[in-house]
């Protein structure tokens, strides 16, 4: 039994769910998939996955053992890629998690020309705003906003977000327009608040105008962790809320959301990406944040100076 082969036709069955598409993805055939897993499992002394006649389900020993493969054949993937020949043309897997709005508005229209440039490169996009632990999820890099404060991260700063305040127009029928910042804080009016996962806090809202400074907590009618959800719950006209200009934009064009406040200016939001200290930045992971930083600029280039030190809590 070649062990590398039958690790990756094992992790291979995981990721797909079945023996036959695994096989399919790998070019074998369907019984050599199934050998190569038998094989192993007879080596380990251990069932590592469960297998019926219409679902095949990782046991908890397997779980375990797929992440620790994951590793493994990524450093073997990364000392073949760190080859001269094989720098100038990067490939292998790539786990990336970035916050919803950011993959659906920016960067998965932009992954054709990525995928144009690196055809090798294999990239599965985790798609969330909560806090991801890179190491024991196997994890290359996460795109974060706000600032960053975990030290055992290395993060680039490439990006600062303008950010504004918006309502829907059903909201601003109700609960009428404001004229000034401060009166978001009266009793008939509310905000949607969208709260950092690693901290729970309600991500505050400080604008400023001609040496005036106000900061806004307003009174949440909804508070949630989830960048789609907070667009859908200001469009449905629960509150103001405040948000980063590039997600508001199509929303604004059709009339669901009105900007509010034109004349004050809020603090950006800087953006990052954010991989392990210890983690080796393999030529793929190299090539895809330098493309992704480039694609950040088009949208949202550095404006202020980037904070000192290191971090990006995910």
């Amino acid at each position: 039994m070649d062990r590398f082969d039958a690790m990756q036709a094992f992790a291979r069955v995981v990721e797909t769910g079945s023996f036959t598409k695994a096989a399919d993805t790998l070019h074998l055939s369907k019984t050599t998939v199934t050998q190569l897993v038998q094989q192993l499992e007879a080596r380990l002394r251990v069932k590592l996955l469960h297998r019926t006649t219409r679902k095949v389900n990782v046991t908890p020993d397997g779980a375990a053992y797929y992440e620790r493969v994951l590793r493994l054949l990524a450093d073997m993937d990364d000392a073949e890629t760190s080859l001269s020949c094989a720098v100038a043309s990067p490939r292998g897997r790539l786990r990336v998690d970035v916050p919803s709005p950011f993959a659906s508005m920016i960067l998965v229209p932009a992954l054709p020309t990525f995928h144009a440039k690196y055809p090798d490169i294999q990239l599965y996009l985790g798609v969330s705003d909560r806090v991801v632990d890179l190491i024991d999820e196997n994890v290359d890099c996460v795109v974060r906003g706000g600032e960053i404060t975990n030290l055992s991260l290395v993060a680039r700063h490439a990006a600062d977000l303008p950010l504004a305040v918006y309502a829907a127009p059903s909201y601003l029928a109700q609960a009428g327009r404001p004229d000034h910042p401060s009166e978001l804080e009266l009793p008939h009016h509310h905000i949607v608040g969208f709260a950092w996962s690693r901290t729970r806090r309600v991500f505050p809202c400080t604008l400023r105008r001609d040496g005036e400074s106000i900061d806004v907590q307003g009174r949440p009618a909804l508070v949630v962790d989830d960048g789609n959800a907070y667009i859908a719950a200001g469009i449905a006209g629960i509150g103001a809320l405040w948000m980063p200009s590039y997600m508001a934009q199509t929303y604004v064009a059709r009339g669901e959301l009105i900007p509010l406040f034109s004349d004050w200016q809020l603090d950006p939001m800087p953006m990052y990406i954010a991989f392990p200290q210890n983690r080796h930045i393999s030529a793929k992971l190299r090539v895809f944040i330098d493309w992704l930083v480039e694609l950040m600029a088009q949208h949202a280039p550095v404006v202020s100076r980037p904070p000192l030190g290191i971090g990006a809590d995910s």
